[in-house]
């Protein structure tokens, strides 16, 4: 485990495998590094693996009493500055998917490509908006529920139940008050992933992979994007969750690394077996 200090808190981070780009694995709001734990021991066989806990989240201390997506940002800075990696490649899952974009804005050429794993990036639909907005208020607990109940509907993976359970639901008012302004705010702010994603010059390379939810109609909006965007790519796993990388962490590491070869450069397709 390593770590760095953003204005006074300790950020830590794992810092795993060899080969560059590295691969910057970014939770989303109240989710910890825990989440790529059965994703990064595959994708660092290729690439180099940065598992970052956010401020207030995991181990990592938080900065105040209060931060926001800019906080992150910078922390994710700070991440890979100290790791002294040239390029970084984040992955970043859900709503993380928003400081990477801003990561590619800041730091260019430095950020070849993007990784985002099961976010609405359509424009989001308004009980996805009232859900955020209800998170913000003294209902926010049963607004999360709500949230839990959605994502685990009819999904029998023991290790997705767990982790909604006792690592998302380990995050109090405070961060899931927060988490809900700070996606609002950027959705509010840019109207969706994907008209922010079209906004920056030059496009970035970019793979969206997703398993929920199941209505084709969502994979065809993303697909008609992507044949205007022929920058853009989406790719749909036969998992059952809005968490793939727990479910198929073998399958979407193939999937990345295919990714990465045929628009970087960077390996032969394939996986070897990892080190048990």
């Amino acid at each position: 485990m390593a770590e760095t200090r953003v204005g006074g808190a300790r950020i830590r981070y794992d810092d795993v495998g060899q080969g560059g780009p590295a691969l910057l694995f970014i939770p989303g709001w109240c989710t910890s590094r825990e989440v790529f734990r059965k994703l990064v021991p595959w994708s660092s066989m290729l690439h180099r693996a940065l598992v970052v806990d956010l401020p207030g989240h995991g181990e990592s201390q938080q900065p105040g009493p209060d931060f926001d997506n800019t906080t992150v940002v910078d922390t994710l800075r700070a991440v890979i500055d100290a790791s002294g990696a040239r390029q970084v490649v984040p992955v970043a899952l859900s709503h993380g998917g928003w400081w990477a974009l801003e990561l590619r804005r800041q730091l260019g050429s430095r950020i070849p490509a993007l990784v985002l794993l099961d976010w609405l990036v359509l424009e989001p639909p308004p009980p996805f908006l009232q859900a955020v907005q209800a998170l913000q208020s003294s209902q926010w607990r049963q607004a999360r529920d709500g949230l839990f109940s959605l994502w685990l509907q009819g999904v029998g993976s023991p290790d997705v139940v767990r982790f909604v359970r006792d690592d998302m639901g380990s995050f109090g008012e405070d961060m899931w008050k927060r988490g809900g302004r700070e996606i609002e705010k950027v959705y509010t702010r840019y109207g969706s992933p994907l008209e922010a994603l079209a906004t920056l010059s030059p496009p970035v390379p970019t793979l969206h992979l997703y398993a929920q939810p199941e209505d084709n109609a969502w994979l065809e909006a993303q697909r008609s994007f992507a044949s205007s965007h022929p920058w853009f790519q989406v790719q749909k796993l036969p998992a059952r969750s809005h968490f793939p990388l727990l479910e198929l962490p073998e399958e979407m590491a193939v999937r990345i690394g295919r990714f990465l070869d045929s628009t970087l450069g960077t390996h032969p397709a394939g996986l070897p077996s990892p080190p048990t």
